[in-house]
């Protein structure tokens, strides 16, 4: 649950690097969220068919923006790659491709211009150890 949460510590933090479990395990976290928002929203009737949302989970995608962006951000920092890459996910297909094919690669060892590895960083996490 950590790895989960630590995107949204980071709330709107976009320097440094990113690790895959981090992001993976937050698109999961947010996944489940959202599903559970889904059907609490066609329970309790806010959910509305011609926008393919509810009251509850567009509340939830709002307050999931910027640390999403961020942590996608800081991702592609972790692979060498300038946050503005970002902006290619607006091609249709290609971009989607290209974004699934970053965010599965491992990241850079050490040193990058955007910091130091977050697998190998002693300090990285608060109170130094990553957490299990």
């Amino acid at each position: 649950m950590t790895w989960a949460l630590m995107p949204l510590q980071k709330y709107a933090v976009f320097s440094g690097r990113s690790r895959r479990k981090e992001f993976w395990m937050f698109v999961l976290f947010t996944f489940i969220v959202e599903i559970v928002l889904a059907i609490i929203d066609a329970i309790i009737g806010t959910y509305n068919t011609a926008i393919g949302m509810g009251l509850f989970s567009g509340l939830f995608y709002l307050a999931i923006l910027v640390p999403s962006i961020a942590l996608n951000t800081r991702r592609l920092h972790d692979i060498g790659k300038s946050g503005w890459f970002q902006l290619l996910f607006i091609i249709p297909i290609v971009g989607f491709i290209l974004w699934i094919i970053w965010m599965v690669r491992d990241g850079d060892d050490g040193v990058n211009q955007y910091g130091p590895s977050p697998k190998t960083s002693v300090g990285y996490y608060e109170g130094g150890a990553a957490p299990a």
